[in-house]
């Protein structure tokens, strides 16, 4: 008991209750102790009820069975697995800021939710953290079913073909592609590389709940910004479901 007190107090704070309220939630809706009606994204009550509290739950509800059990556990695998890289790594002493990317995440699977009718958000929510993971490890070599090696910027498109043919499925993955790539275009691309504002610096009121620390991670590195030109001149300056580890040395 104490190893596993002690696992999970390693794990970084958002991952562990992200994690934590999704396998909690869901076995209350698997065995009935709140009906999981009341757990899933709704509009109609949502806006004419007032039942607020849907787009939250939705978050951290996904119903479990037979058919479902399994795809379950992976998108438990890859929250536990990408969100504590992306928190222990780019977002290292910076938890105001991975709760805010987290935030904007959720938000944008609300509202795409609430038009298109979307019940439940595990799946384009985990998704999109996996997305900008892989989008700030882009040559970490990464292992997927059968034996298969690819770089990592290529597994949310191999997951995606993966649901297609296996599922029928793949909208899900979709939309998290979608939002985890304006995440991550509005968090490097857009100030970075475009000389545009931070649009996605958390307020100060969260940077005083979640205060900066001085731990610095090294897992994955911001897309560099671009450095312009002179004239005339140069520039200066068990199975691995989506395991990465890097080839070659440094």
């Amino acid at each position: 008991m104490s190893e596993f007190k002690d696992w999970y107090n390693s794990v970084p704070f958002f991952t562990r209750y992200w994690l934590t309220f999704t396998i909690v939630l869901s076995i209350i809706g698997r065995f009935g102790l709140i009906s999981y009606y009341y757990l899933i994204l709704d509009i109609y009550p949502f806006i004419s009820q007032f039942q607020i509290w849907r787009p939250i739950t939705a978050l951290f509800y996904y119903p479990i069975g037979p058919a479902t059990g399994f795809h379950f556990l992976i998108n438990c695998y890859f929250l536990y697995n990408y969100s504590q890289r992306l928190e222990m790594g780019m977002f290292a002493g910076k938890p105001a800021d991975y709760f805010y990317m987290l935030l904007f995440n959720w938000l944008c699977c609300v509202i795409i939710g609430l038009l298109v009718n979307l019940p439940i958000l595990m799946d384009p929510m985990v998704l999109s953290v996996l997305y900008v993971w892989c989008q700030l490890n882009k040559d970490v070599i990464v292992s997927f079913w059968f034996g298969t090696r690819f770089k990592a910027m290529y597994l949310p498109w191999v997951l995606l073909a993966f649901n297609l043919v296996i599922s029928g499925g793949g909208v899900m993955e979709l939309l998290g592609i979608l939002i985890g790539h304006l995440s991550f275009f509005l968090l490097f691309k857009y100030p970075q590389e475009f000389g545009g504002p931070a649009l996605l610096t958390p307020p100060a009121f969260l940077k005083q709940i979640f205060p900066d620390t001085r731990y610095v991670g090294g897992f994955g590195s911001a897309p560099q910004t671009r450095v312009p030109t002179r004239p005339g001149g140069t520039v200066f300056g068990g199975h691995n479901w989506g395991r990465g580890q890097t080839l070659g040395g440094n």
